[in-house]
């Protein structure tokens, strides 16, 4: 699918895209979300001041979403190659800024080392390195600095998931605000609506000293996704 087919499709979402250029492709590729329900002043502590807790039927969620993220390439040029292709591990949780219902993250992994320093140079994201290995239906993790580790055995059952409200509003999300040097970073992005299908979790291990009041073993939901194409505007910044 084009940039402008993808354009096109906008039924999906809360907000429209911004009027201007988009600047960066990449894609999102076999994505296995994994959900928890809190109550939102578990959450609030963890995010900054200068954004606002989004909540759902009163609770608060925070997900842990590992993927592939491919074909990282700026508009118009090859992609590149040192950043491209690796495996990611982030956990977020779900705020409100400037009326666009947005994501926040508390921590991003990349498997390949050299993604992560100009990654996190560019964006401004907090990417750190971890050791990663994934196959068809295993996927683990382990960052021996911050001691976290991530261990998922799986199938996908191959059959759309029956989408809620709660499903739409966790995964249907298309701009980011992130805390960074006293400034808060935005970006806007867009892509197809997730299409979303079922997943049987047969092993799941997840240690995470710092989140593990937020996550654990037993997710309150669940998704798998093929994946999508995601274009994305360059960052704005905005004094706290």
């Amino acid at each position: 699918m084009r940039a402008s087919e993808i354009l096109n499709i906008t039924h999906h979402r809360d907000f429209e895209c911004p009027k201007r250029a988009w600047k960066f492709y990449q894609e999102w590729n076999k994505a296995i979300f994994l959900h928890w329900e809190l109550e939102p002043e578990i959450v609030d502590p963890l995010i900054p001041k200068s954004v606002s807790l989004d909540t759902i039927d009163g609770k608060a969620w925070v997900s842990l979403v590992a993927f592939d993220m491919n074909h990282i390439g700026i508009r118009s040029l090859p992609k590149l190659p040192h950043i491209s292709d690796f495996h990611e591990i982030n956990i977020r949780t779900y705020i409100k800024c400037k009326n666009k219902p947005s994501v926040y993250f508390l921590s991003m992994e990349g498997s390949k080392r050299s993604s992560c320093n100009i990654l996190k140079a560019i964006s401004k994201f907090p990417y750190v390195h971890s050791k990663m290995k994934r196959n068809d239906f295993s996927y683990k993790s382990k960052n021996s600095i911050h001691n976290n580790s991530f261990e998922m055995v799986y199938r996908t059952k191959m059959k759309p998931a029956q989408k809620n409200k709660t499903d739409r509003w966790l995964t249907e999300r298309y701009a980011v605000f992130q805390e960074h040097r006293n400034k808060l970073i935005e970006y806007d992005v867009h892509h197809v609506e997730w299409p979303l299908e079922q997943i049987d979790l047969k092993e799941l291990k997840i240690d995470y000293p710092k989140f593990n009041h937020l996550i654990n073993n037993q997710p309150d939901k669940a998704h798998y996704s093929e994946g999508v194409k995601v274009l994305t505007w360059d960052k704005r910044k905005h004094l706290l």
